[in-house]
């Protein structure tokens, strides 16, 4: 009877060391899924400021260069496509888009130097800049959120408990565009 105590008491302290190794792995595991959300979040919350942005620079620069149309037209398609695309990835290649379409900007500049003495072109391209760099950073955030909750699920015993709630490894990366990747071509003659 005594052995058969304890073999109970052993096996009751089993189940309750699993049960409460399960409920802290899971409750870690939503709350990292969480930090990808928001991380995420971020990202949406600085490209929409970005293309908040871009009409009233697009409406400045247009004062200045009728005849670069082209790159203007670029720029709010660009900025069109990002605005409707739904999904994370959808917005992530829709970003790369808009950042590739945003870079003969800087020629237009050195064509047009009244355009970069224009004081409320000056204010938009700083906070034009500023969210860029908002952008980097949540980026990287939301990458490093993706590699932590990555991590935690399948380092043991959270692997064990990842697969019996459903937790998944996260693929969602931000990877730069392979265009952006090469520089821009600048031509001083035009």
């Amino acid at each position: 009877m005594k052995g058969f105590l304890i073999g109970l008491v052993a096996v009751v302290l089993i189940v309750v060391f699993a049960f409460g190794s399960y409920t802290g792995s899971k409750n870690t595991m939503v709350q990292k899924n969480e930090e990808v959300t928001a991380a995420f979040s971020e990202i949406d919350v600085n490209l929409q400021r970005r293309a908040d942005l871009i009409p009233n620079l697009v409406a400045t620069v247009k004062g200045y260069a009728k005849q670069e149309l082209d790159v203007l037209t670029a720029i709010s398609n660009a900025r069109a496509g990002l605005l409707t695309a739904r999904t994370p990835d959808e917005k992530l290649a829709a970003n790369d888009r808009l950042s590739v379409a945003l870079l003969p900007l800087t020629r237009l500049q050195e064509t047009y130097p009244e355009l970069k003495s224009n004081e409320q072109f000056q204010r938009l391209e700083d906070e034009l800049s500023g969210t860029e760099n908002r952008i980097a950073v949540a980026r990287r955030r939301y990458n490093d959120s993706i590699k932590d909750y990555n991590v935690y699920i399948q380092q043991f015993p959270h692997s064990i408990w990842a697969s019996m709630a459903g937790f998944t490894p996260k693929t969602g990366y931000y990877a730069a565009d392979p265009g952006s990747k090469t520089a821009p071509k600048v031509d001083f003659g035009k």
